[in-house]
């Protein structure tokens, strides 16, 4: 396993998007995932896709552990059992309900920054696995946030194109100040 470079906000195969994925059997694949997983622990990140290591296909590996979300959360919200470490091949997301909730986030692409981003709050995906089995899942909370802001970089879309008020785009070293003032 390696830990691969990560392509920063700026970089083209983070602006188009990504290939399908048609070959399981391809041998590279399975090498880019563990390279993935392994890439995502080292960066103490949430979720990876395959783009933000400069390969432009549709794969994204993603844990919603409950160490990750955002603090003030409720358990339930916090955490979803259903996403233990999880590779996700040619995701679809479909929006359950109109609802959204906002949340910070940052970005491995992003690095330094965090952003208020308002999402669908009610999430189906669907997807393979790597062996070609199907997975479909429901997702809420901070399991919803980390799918759809890992399938973004699927289409090439970061999170502060998703933000509507940049003044809440801030440095992570500034965030406890930022809070103080701002709550």
């Amino acid at each position: 396993m390696t830990i691969r470079k990560i392509a920063r906000m700026g970089h083209p195969v983070l602006g188009k998007r990504a290939q399908e994925i048609t070959d399981f059997a391809d041998p590279e694949l399975r090498r880019l995932v563990e390279d993935m997983v392994e890439t995502m622990i080292d960066a103490n990140g949430a979720g990876l896709a395959a783009p933000q290591v400069h390969e432009a296909i549709r794969l994204v590996v993603f844990q919603a552990a409950i160490g990750r979300a955002d603090p003030g959360l409720s358990e339930s919200e916090a955490f979803d059992h259903t996403a233990p470490l999880t590779v996700l091949v040619n995701p679809v997301i479909e929006v359950l309900s109109p609802a959204t909730e906002g949340g910070w986030e940052g970005c491995l692409s992003v690095p330094g920054l965090r952003g208020w981003v308002e999402r669908p709050a009610h999430i189906r995906y669907r997807g393979m696995g790597l062996d070609g089995s199907k997975i479909e899942r429901i997702a809420k909370g901070f399991h919803a946030r980390v799918v759809q802001h890992e399938c973004d970089h699927l289409d090439g879309i970061l999170y502060p194109q998703r933000m509507t008020d940049l003044t809440k785009l801030i440095f992570e070293s500034e965030t406890k100040h930022w809070l103080e003032q701002n709550d």
